[in-house]
């Protein structure tokens, strides 16, 4: 088995075990796979904030957009339909928060 294929609740109890162990510090105990999962945090910065800051709004708009079909489209053949359509959901929201918050960027 691949790390790759680990459901969220092997990642939960593994972190968990680290934690436990004191391998991981200065992170909450319980992540979220889906909203904020650990490797898309690191330096202080989430991921998705440093890619808006380096595209322009109609860069990050198609950079959303993109990601929430692509896990749509590969929902059935990861075997974890749920977290894939958390996570096209996840994005989908990103874009509508985005909208909200700069409603001239779309003319």
């Amino acid at each position: 088995m691949s790390i790759d294929d680990a459901t969220p609740d092997e990642w939960n109890k593994a972190s968990e075990k680290a934690y436990d162990r004191g391998f991981i510090t200065g992170v909450p105990k319980e992540w979220d796979i889906v909203n904020k999962p650990p490797h898309y945090n690191k330096g202080g910065i989430e991921c998705i904030d440093a890619i808006e800051a380096m595209l322009t709004p109609e860069e990050f708009i198609g950079y959303l957009r993109g990601n929430a079909l692509k896990y749509r489209w590969r929902m059935r053949y990861k075997g974890k339909v749920l977290q894939d359509m958390k996570k096209a959901d996840w994005y989908d929201n990103k874009l509508l928060e985005y909208i909200e918050k700069n409603p001239d960027v779309l003319g």
